[in-house]
């Protein structure tokens, strides 16, 4: 199935890079392997688990690419030393790609009985409180006041 190009209009320049973003995008919803899910744990946590039966910590890999979160799996061929009566089990390498918002920061991943969980962690930044000084141009002094002002 093609899809149609929703930016080919010669009023819509530069407008390639997300175009690219929305192909990428609707190829990995098309694919369905590994299964994963996405929970929320805890106020500003969330954990995305995927379903990696079958692949050692040494075939995954876990990196963040600019604001994306890829989680890759590779597997050694090993078929030539097996003989297989029946494969239900898939082997096949894959990459899975989430787009993290601004703030989500990735804490660490653990792997748990053929599940890799990857946690996620939205970081509430701190307000910064400066003191500005004030300058009286008149007599030549400077002071600085702090006033405090209850937030709404």
């Amino acid at each position: 199935m093609s899809r149609m190009p929703v930016f080919n209009s010669p009023l819509l320049l530069g407008f390639d890079h997300l175009e690219r973003m929305l192909d990428r995008a609707s190829r990995a919803s098309v694919e369905g392997y590994p299964p994963y899910n996405i929970e929320q744990i805890g106020e500003n946590g969330l954990r995305i688990t995927l379903a990696v039966a079958g692949f050692s910590m040494d075939a995954l890999g876990v990196t963040i690419e600019d604001n994306q979160l890829i989680i890759r799996g590779k597997q050694d061929d090993c078929s030539s030393e097996r003989l297989f009566i029946h494969r239900g089990i898939a082997t096949r390498q894959f990459q899975r790609a989430f787009v993290l918002a601004e703030g989500i920061e990735v804490i660490g991943a653990t792997m748990d009985g053929g599940l890799l969980n990857v946690d996620l962690e939205r970081i509430t930044p701190e307000p910064e409180i400066r003191t500005i000084n004030i300058k009286d141009e008149g007599r030549g002094k400077s002071s600085a006041k702090r006033i405090d002002v209850e937030p709404h």
